[in-house]
């Protein structure tokens, strides 16, 4: 069973794109994030054609994320579960069931800039229900992978330019630290785990020709639970995409788990 995460920015910016992706990747799940898109607007017949059942959990402009499935998905909730004032998209669950039975989260984790102030101390609150229900999902003792854009800088050698980043929400010693809290609950970073080399980013930004020159950071990651990583047969990231027509400033990352 093959599923990827894509940070697409845009479901109208990327409505050529994503479709080709997906038609050459061929993933069985695909989890989405930044789709800017109410559920209503989101172009759910596009997918749906290519032989995918589709959840969103959208907001209008700003944030949302998806689950794209060629197996039925069952028992969807949406919105991450300990603050019930959080209006922001950012967190869908569901259940694939075929051949291996696995509990789905795609999550757009919030960024923290600036850092000090209130958007950080949301990020950072954020991460703690986050941990929360992760450990709530251990105790069920089923496969889960929890992917998205993390907005997290786990160490240094995720980073082209780690010193340029000390100042950052992403790279802060708070949010590491709470990526690490989540992680030693017993879940594995997927990708780490099949691939140990630096230099292995996820992201690019727009400005200053960090494409061409691959400066990069690495924070879209899929997190398994004990049951999920014991299927673990490969990981990769899609970085070709990145030179693509009209590209997310993201790739997509993805696991191959064996069913």
């Amino acid at each position: 069973m093959k599923i990827a995460t894509f940070n697409i920015n845009g479901i109208r910016a990327r409505i050529d794109a994503l479709p080709e992706w997906l038609d050459a990747a061929a993933p069985d799940v695909v989890l989405l994030q930044e789709i800017k898109s109410q559920d209503a607007d989101f172009p759910h017949a596009l997918f749906r054609d290519r032989g995918y059942f589709v959840e969103t959990h959208g907001q209008k402009g700003f944030n949302g994320v998806a689950i794209l499935s060629r197996l039925p998905l069952d028992d969807v909730t949406r919105g991450l579960p300990g603050d019930d004032t959080d209006e922001q998209a950012r967190w869908i669950e569901a259940t694939v069931t075929g051949k291996c039975t696995v509990r789905l989260c795609a999550l757009y984790l919030p960024n923290g800039n600036p850092a000090p102030g209130p958007k950080f101390d949301y990020k950072l609150a954020w991460m703690a229900r986050m941990k929360a229900r992760a450990r709530a999902l251990l105790a069920e003792e089923c496969p889960v992978v929890m992917g998205g854009d993390y907005n997290v800088i786990p160490q240094a050698e995720d980073a082209a330019r780690p010193e340029a980043w000390v100042r950052d929400a992403l790279f802060l010693p708070e949010s590491r630290a709470a990526f690490r809290r989540i992680v030693h609950l017993g879940y594995t970073d997927a990708f780490r785990a099949r691939d140990p080399r630096p230099g292995q980013y996820t992201f690019w930004d727009y400005q200053a020709g960090s494409w061409p020159r691959n400066n990069g950071i690495r924070i879209d990651h899929l997190l398994l639970s004990p049951q999920a990583a014991d299927r673990l047969v490969d990981a990769g990231i899609d970085r070709a995409v990145r030179g693509g027509d009209k590209p997310s400033d993201h790739v997509p990352v993805w696991i191959d788990l064996d069913a």
